[in-house]
């Protein structure tokens, strides 16, 4: 895409009045809060500009990338100040800008984004107390369509993500997880834990199955044997593979798991013949908890 030449009417550096569109997103800014899926969604975000040699992490572009119905590539245009008084609840240390960007490759989303996109996102000042200078700056955008053409709407405070190679691969590799057939669903909660003890000391089963956004069944399977070590793996159907294998860290149904299973079982759920099968479930899910590691 090309950039777009510069409207007739565009004011320069130091011009005062607020163009229109300015108003109008400053305005919303202040409403459009919202909360999806247990994640916060908010209209202009308080995003950091995240170096080089710090991006985010998986699970921070796993929450976004799952969010968000647009990842765009973009490269600013323009950028200005939003008057302070048009922008009461930006916090202390952080100032509210309103972007022009050049889109420059649609990672996710519908095809007939506009070329040029607008965009409000609130941006730490520099050591010097100054307004950084993102012009010529890439960012990936995690996004929403705005309520005017070429408008968007950024989906939570660090939604703007300074961009690499590396950053955006990985963007891309999540985004593909998640959109493509059987894709792991969110996971909503634990629906029942059993164990089921076997002929020999040490030996059982315990299974957990979930409850997910999608009503599709996901469950957890915890083998122990004599002599062996506990093995557990990961089911996405109604038939439990013994085969299968846990899921690995940085992918999608480990991220599901990791970041949204509950820190116990809840009381309801256990539905072992006896109160010591049930403790067995406990201690097994508590195994599956610490194999799959911290959400971070």
């Amino acid at each position: 895409m090309s950039p777009d030449s510069r409207p007739s009417g565009q004011r320069k550096r130091g011009d005062s009045p607020m163009p229109h569109a300015l108003k109008s997103l400053a305005a919303a800014t202040a409403l459009t809060i919202a909360i999806s899926g247990g994640f916060p969604i908010v209209y202009a975000a308080n995003a950091q500009v995240s170096s080089e040699t710090e991006g985010p992490g998986y699970v921070a572009l796993a929450r976004l990338a799952d969010a968000a119905p647009q990842v765009l590539r973009v490269q600013v245009k323009k950028t200005t100040v939003v008057d302070p008084a048009r922008a009461p609840d930006v916090a202390p240390g952080l100032a509210r800008l309103f972007v022009e960007a050049q889109v420059l490759n649609l990672i996710r989303g519908k095809q007939g984004v506009s070329e040029s996109i607008r965009y409000l996102v609130d941006v730490p000042l520099n050591a010097k107390g100054n307004v950084p200078k993102l012009k010529k700056q890439q960012f990936l955008l995690f996004a929403r369509p705005g309520t005017r053409p070429g408008e968007v709407q950024l989906v939570s405070k660090d939604a703007q993500v300074a961009w690499t190679a590396a950053t955006e691969q990985q963007v891309r590799t999540i985004v593909t997880e998640l959109v493509s057939t059987g894709a792991p669903p969110a996971i909503k909660g634990i629906r029942e834990a059993l164990h089921v003890r076997g002929n020999l000391q040490g030996e059982g089963e315990t299974q957990v199955f979930l409850a997910t956004s999608t009503g599709d069944p996901v469950s957890i399977t915890v083998l122990r044997r004599p002599g062996l070590a506990a093995r557990w793996a990961v089911s996405l159907t109604e038939i439990v593979d013994e085969a299968a294998a846990p899921p690995k860290r940085n992918t999608l149904l480990w991220y599901r798991l990791a970041c949204s299973l509950p820190r116990e079982i809840p009381a309801r759920a256990l539905v072992s013949d006896t109160p010591a099968d049930n403790d067995l479930a406990r201690r097994d899910y508590n195994f599956v908890l610490e194999q799959l590691g911290p959400c971070r």
